[in-house]
């Protein structure tokens, strides 16, 4: 007879958004062993597998930290409630925590105060970017008045009238009876309880004890501040939105670039400061799907993306918002897991916006192959090969923008834009791979550049810092031949030096911080580095901190209008690093907006 052997979940802490899945192990009749789903509609040999998810209520309310969201709260911040800030942000778990957390906890006030001074009512543009893509605060009151009708946990309404149970000043609802569920904000606060019980097909009725898990008390989803578009180009407004969250200007566009931590990296080895449940990819993957609609971007590229979460999750549910996708997975001739789970590059861009042209994808150990070839001595061929290929890859797309600002003299001029991402190759010590991968990538662009004028981006994690010679190459369109970085190439692939150019008048975008004339850009001015002009950093984890992650754009068909805001290491909290709770790649977005130059007539 079908029985069940085991359950449990993978993590004991249920987060707001994030679906849980218990582990059922089930001894078939035949007594083997299976993880298979045994529903009512296909049942096996007479018998199914009924699920029930239960909220055990207790008549004491339940605040939780809004630090440590898995510890109750012990106090709140009266200033938080006076000022009206969402009363999740107000609640900490000790004297300590909130001492420790002052000095960004104080920039919610500052911020709340400076919104009251300019508009009388501006907690919407504070507190509202993420929220309107459901990431929003959640109200810690646990008042229970706040479900949330998005998410389905079985096809009967989520919190039904009727009581299941009520024992000892606790309260048992009925919330879902599929085997997975997803909390929701009424949720927070309290117990989970999973129930799995075999059942007669015939009789329907229940076959033995049934199976029983307790979760921890379910935790809000944490929630960073918000970070704002500032504006560089001159102009008087700061993040200026039209109702949808969308910059109010039709002749500009947005474009995020952005490396979410593969899940095969994000190992507790490696992040061992992060707590396991924020590690946890279901948990990550929502907390990114939130950023990353919230900053309603007109062209997303991401880099570390595994091919089987593209296709499971990022493609459709960025599909829901209105993306459309492309994708260029990694080679796997070094990468030796499973396949699935190689990552690769992946562009999305707004279907209302822009239209798909062309794509290339450029595949460096084909290159590699091609140099191999034609440049090193037949005794070496295996050790080039060995060195050069690393299984990176470019993703080259060609889109035609569905808005103009090209002026009533070009009525029909089609504005085309071409976008490169990439993730070029990690290790440190090879350093000649690194100039060499960024080299064959800006030739290809500039064969795209002589067949076409097209404004070019070049996006992505060139895991090179400012000044280094991959940097270089990109910002000045050379290398200077006495970089120390020319040092490193046993192949002689990087020489002559001469040959390190390119003609493509790539800046960086967030260099406009440092050249910027609108009002209000100190502050993001002192998180940057004055040598390099670039940000202080765009990776940050307990072992380095520094900048990898950059927009280029061509400087004589595009102008940068503003940037999202940098963050500093106080807004990541002190002692942490990342990912983190709060915000779920070891990487940061960096977002740009433009705004295409008119061409001259020919």
């Amino acid at each position: 007879m079908l029985s069940v052997l085991r359950v449990h979940l993978p993590s004991d802490i249920p987060i707001v958004g994030c679906e849980l899945t218990p582990y059922v192990l089930l001894r078939r009749p035949d007594e083997t062993g299976t993880t298979d789903d045994v529903p009512e509609s296909a049942p096996l040999d007479g018998h199914f597998l009924r699920y029930k998810w239960y909220r055990i209520q207790s008549d004491r309310k339940v605040a939780v930290c809004s630090v440590h969201p898995s510890e109750q709260a012990t106090l709140q911040c009266l200033g938080c409630v006076k000022a009206k800030i969402p009363v999740a942000k107000s609640y900490h778990c000790s004297p300590k925590c909130f001492s420790d957390a002052w000095q960004h906890h104080r920039v919610l006030h500052d911020r709340a105060a400076s919104a009251v001074n300019e508009n009388g009512n501006e907690e919407e543009e504070i507190f509202g970017r993420f929220n309107s893509s459901g990431s929003g605060v959640i109200n810690a009151s646990l008042t229970g008045s706040a479900s949330s009708t998005s998410l389905t946990n079985g096809s009967t309404p989520l919190y039904p009238a009727a009581v299941a149970q009520r024992s000892g000043g606790e309260t048992w609802f009925e919330v879902g009876h599929s085997k997975t569920y997803t909390p929701t904000a009424d949720d927070i606060g309290h117990v989970l309880k999973f129930e799995c019980v075999v059942v007669d097909a015939e009789t329907k009725l229940p076959v033995g004890h049934p199976n029983t898990i307790l979760t921890s008390r379910v935790i809000p989803a944490p929630s960073p501040s918000p970070r704002r578009l500032i504006p560089v180009s001159g102009a008087d407004m700061m993040g200026h939105l039209d109702l949808d969250g969308r910059v109010s200007s039709s002749g500009t566009f947005t474009v995020l670039s952005y490396n979410i931590l593969s899940d095969t990296y994000a190992s507790s080895e490696l992040y061992s400061y992060c707590p396991s449940w924020a590690l946890s990819w279901p948990y990550r993957r929502q907390n990114l799907l939130r950023e990353i609609v919230g900053y309603r971007a007109d062209i997303v590229c991401l880099q570390e993306v595994q091919s089987d979460h593209f296709e499971e999750f990022f493609f459709p549910e960025l599909d829901k918002h209105g993306y459309q996708a492309l994708y260029k997975r990694k080679t796997n001739e070094v990468y030796s897991g499973n396949t699935h789970t190689i990552d690769g590059c992946a562009t999305f861009f707004r279907r209302d916006r822009f239209s798909h042209v062309k794509k290339y994808e450029v595949e460096f150990n084909k290159a590699a192959q091609s140099l191999t070839e034609v440049a090193v001595q037949t005794t070496q061929k295996k050790a080039a090969l060995n060195r050069l290929v690393k299984d990176n890859v470019a993703l080259i797309v060609v889109l035609e923008a569905k808005f103009s600002n090209q002026g009533a003299d070009n009525p029909g001029k089609r504005q085309l834009l071409c976008v490169a991402n990439t993730h070029v190759n990690v290790q440190q010590e090879l350093k000649d791979v690194k100039i060499w991968q960024v080299h064959t990538l800006l030739k290809g662009l500039e064969k795209i550049a002589a067949s076409a004028d097209i404004p070019m981006l070049v996006c992505g994690d060139f895991n090179s810092v400012p000044g280094s010679a991959s940097h270089c190459l990109l910002a000045m369109g050379k290398v200077d031949p006495l970089h120390p970085d020319l040092l490193v190439d046993p192949l002689a692939i990087l020489r002559p030096h001469s040959k390190l150019t390119h003609q493509l008048p790539l800046v960086s975008a967030y260099s406009s911080f440092a050249r910027g004339v609108s009002l209000g850009l100190e502050q993001q001015r002192r998180r940057m580095d004055p040598t390099t002009n670039e940000p202080l950093f765009t990776n940050c984890t307990r072992d380095f901190i520094g900048t990898l992650d950059y927009i280029f754009y061509t400087a004589d068909s595009l102008t940068v209008e503003s940037l999202l805001e940098l963050l500093d290491e106080d807004s990541l909290r002190k002692d942490t690093a990342l990912p983190s709770p709060e915000w779920s790649s070891d990487h940061i977005a960096l977002l740009a907006e433009f705004r295409c130059m008119p061409r001259p007539r020919r």
